[in-house]
C-alpha cells in the first residue's frame, strides 16, 4: 500500500474512521488574569482528559484502524504515553501488544501500560534504546510496528486534534503545541496550513526541533530534562521535518523550571494535573519565550496528565463509635 501524505483531507478521512473511538476533548477559555498573565485570551484544549491520559490515543487507534494488524500483533517503543495509548488501544481493538519503554519512564505511565494488558519490556537509558529493542523484536516475530511520531498515521490521528479545535475555535489566532518526535506539531500543522500561527515549545534540554530548524535538516540533539520520557527523543521526525519548516511559525525553548512552574499554575488556577511535557506550552507564555500580541486568542494544548505530580491521600479509618 502506498503511503499515506499527511494533508488536510488525509486527516479528515482519519478522523472519521478514529472518531467511534476517541473522545472529542473539551476546550477550556479562561482568563488570562487566572494564570497571572493579562493582554490575551487563553483558550485550553483539554487533550489530557483523552483515552489513555494524552493525544497519543488518535495515532494509535489510527494506525490499528488503518493498517493491517498481523497474528503477532503490534509493537511500540515510547516514553510512555504511546506505548500507553497503543496499549490501550489494542486491547479494545482485541490485538495482542509489546511495548518497550526506557528505564526513564515514569511510573505512571509504566502502570498505565501494564493496566491495558500489554506485554511490557522496560529496558535502556533513553527512548531511542527502547525504539532499537522494538524494531528488533518486529523484525523478528512479525509484529506491526506503531512509530511514536515518524509514521504518516501516526500524526493523521494526531492532527485531528487540530481539526477538532478549529470547529471548536475558529477565529484562533495562535497555537503553542510541545514537541518530542514532532508527531503531534507535524499533524496540527498540517491541518492549519498556516492558518493559525503554530508555535512549537520545547525543553531547552531537549531541543530536538529547535536544532533541527536552525540545521536545515534532523540532527541529534540533547534528550535530557523534566520531560525526558516524553519531549526527548534523539532527533525530529523525517517525516515531521518538512511540514514544520512549512506551516510551524516560530519555535521557542522553556527552562525546566519554568514548565514545573506551568504545573503548579495549571493546577492551581484549573485543577488541571499535566504532566510535565503537557505544561510547556503554557511554561512558553509564563516565561515570556512567546510573547502574544494583545488581544490575541492564543490556544494552549495540554497534551497529556499521566503523572505522578498529584498524590490523593487513602480515606481516613472509620471512627469507632463510643
Amino acid at each position: 500500500m502506498p503511503s499515506r501524505s499527511v494533508t488536510r483531507e488525509e486527516i479528515g478521512r482519519t478522523y472519521a474512521r478514529i472518531a467511534p473511538h476517541v473522545r472529542r476533548t473539551p476546550v477550556l477559555e479562561i482568563a488570562a488574569e487566572d494564570l497571572g498573565l493579562s493582554g490575551f485570551t487563553p483558550i485550553l484544549k483539554l487533550e489530557h482528559t483523552q483515552h489513555s491520559g494524552s493525544f497519543k490515543a488518535r495515532g494509535a487507534f489510527a494506525n490499528l484502524l488503518l493498517r493491517a494488524v498481523p497474528p503477532a500483533g503490534v509493537a511500540a517503543a515510547s516514553g510512555g504515553n504511546h506505548g500507553a495509548a497503543v496499549a490501550y488501544a489494542a486491547q479494545r481493538l482485541g490485538h495482542k501488544a509489546r511495548i518497550f519503554v526506557p528505564e526513564i519512564s515514569s511510573p505512571a505511565k509504566i502502570a498505565r501500560i501494564r493496566g491495558y494488558g500489554a506485554d511490557l519490556v522496560v529496558g535502556g537509558q533513553v527512548y531511542a534504546d527502547a525504539l532499537a529493542a522494538c524494531q528488533a523484536y518486529a523484525a523478528a516475530s512479525g509484529a506491526l510496528s506503531i512509530h511514536a511520531y515518524d509514521q504518516a498515521e501516526t500524526m493523521l490521528g494526531a492532527g485531528s486534534v487540530g481539526l477538532e479545535l478549529d470547529a471548536q475555535v475558529p477565529d484562533l489566532d495562535s497555537l503553542l503545541v510541545a514537541v518530542g518526535g514532532g508527531g503531534l506539531i507535524g499533524g496540527i500543522a498540517a491541518w492549519y496550513e498556516g492558518r493559525v500561527k503554530v508555535i512549537a515549545v520545547e525543553p531547552r534540554l531537549a531541543p530536538t526541533l529547535n536544532m533541527a530548524l536552525a540545521a536545515g535538516r534532523p540532527v541529534d540533539a540533547p534528550a535530557g530534562g523534566i520531560a525526558a520520557d516524553s519531549l526527548a527523543p534523539r532527533r525530529i521526525g523525517e517525516l515531521v521535518f518538512p511540514i514544520a519548516q512549512r506551516h510551524v511559525a516560530q519555535s521557542v525553548l522553556v527552562e525546566d523550571e519554568a514548565i514545573a512552574g506551568a504545573q503548579r499554575v495549571l493546577w492551581e488556577a484549573t485543577r488541571i494535573v499535566a504532566e510535565p511535557g503537557a505544561a510547556a506550552p503554557l511554561a512558553a507564555l509564563l516565561s515570556k519565550a512567546y510573547v502574544p500580541t494583545h488581544g490575541e486568542r492564543v490556544g494552549i494544548l495540554v497534551s497529556g496528565a499521566n503523572t505522578t505530580a498529584v498524590s490523593f491521600a487513602s480515606p481516613s479509618p472509620r471512627a469507632t463509635p463510643t
